[in-house]
């Protein structure tokens, strides 16, 4: 299970919209799935007799607890975020939801999608709108320079191109 986003103040509840339908299907998948199985699992293993030493007894009311917290977070999680499903009126920028290519010193060629906390996808390059990447990048335009602080100093990049 995914990491809950709780103790983190400074989240922006912006999400897009396959973004939303993810943590939807996921939602309903431990509702209508997950759970009834889990439930189940347990009702046999109480069903065998001594609990206190029943590890899959046990193990079943630990799964079911994991569920159940998950579950309402993202209840909460879905409740509290917005959706963000137009292109904004400026295409020529960059601002939530945007792929931008960016390139550096060395010529080297990067590309990343802006997106909510809950969608960051290091293996597709969807970095969150609070990382310090996406907030050096947001306002600008094809052409600029962009100064990102990294942990192991700044980085410069130019924005090659901006799509939606």
């Amino acid at each position: 299970m995914k990491e809950p986003l709780r103790d983190k103040p400074n989240i922006s509840p912006y999400i897009t919209p396959a973004g939303q339908k993810q943590l939807s299907d996921e939602l309903s998948h431990l509702w209508k799935v997950k759970r009834p199985q889990v439930t189940q699992a347990v009702a046999e293993a109480a069903a065998m007799g001594d609990r206190s030493e029943n590890a899959e007894y046990i193990y079943g009311k630990k799964q079911l607890r994991e569920i159940d917290a998950r579950m309402r977070f993202l209840q909460k999680r879905l409740d509290a975020l917005i959706v963000v499903d137009r292109t904004p009126d400026d295409t020529s920028k960059v601002f939530f939801g945007a792929w931008v290519e960016i390139e550096d010193n060395d010529g080297n060629v990067y590309e990343y999608r802006i997106v909510g906390p809950d969608e960051i996808v290091p293996d597709k390059n969807f970095i969150s709108i609070d990382s310090p990447m996406a907030k050096a990048l947001l306002r600008k335009a094809e052409g600029d320079d962009v100064t990102v602080s990294r942990p192991n100093g700044t980085s410069a990049f130019v924005v090659t191109s901006i799509r939606y």
